[in-house]
């Protein structure tokens, strides 16, 4: 087991057993008054996972950890997801992070912790690191899976 599967590997299969458990007709119900859908919630959780392996992949390409940012509203509507079926979407989240998990945990050690310079990532992150100071891929990742949780509090309260 790798670095992040032995904090994240658990927390993932939990969490789709408990999604599994969820009725439909209350993961079609907004998490909080003029809120997502829990679907959507989910589906952003689905974007958040394509935009973030794409980010984790460049991340090895280059120097940098300088991402563009994206439309999280306009991603959730135009992909539909309060119409898509909840299992389809529990699936697709759980088999997509799990990949993630495979992925990163094959990152050499002095490449996770490896200071970068030129960053965004106080623009991009979920907890944003301050600008001027040095951040590591490590830390874009450990973001990720702490932006997954927060929403998971929002899905399941």
């Amino acid at each position: 087991m790798g670095k992040f599967s032995e904090y994240y590997q658990d927390f993932i299969e939990s969490t789709e057993s408990n999604l599994r458990d969820m009725h439909d007709d209350f993961a079609a119900q907004p998490y909080g008054p003029g809120k997502w859908l829990r679907k959507e919630v989910l589906g952003h959780l689905i974007d958040s996972a394509a935009n973030n392996h794409a980010r984790f992949v460049s991340a090895l390409l280059t120097q940098e950890l300088i991402f563009n940012a994206y439309d999280e509203n306009r991603w959730v509507k135009i992909q539909n997801y309060k119409e898509a079926p909840w299992q389809l979407l529990i699936t697709l989240w759980s088999s997509y992070n799990k990949h993630i998990l495979y992925f990163v945990d094959s990152i050499p050690e002095e490449i996770l912790s490896e200071p970068r310079d030129e960053h965004n990532l106080d623009i991009i992150c979920w907890e944003k690191p301050p600008a001027e100071e040095p951040v590591t891929l490590e830390y874009l990742i450990n973001d990720y899976f702490a932006h997954m949780q927060h929403h998971f509090e929002q899905i399941f309260s």
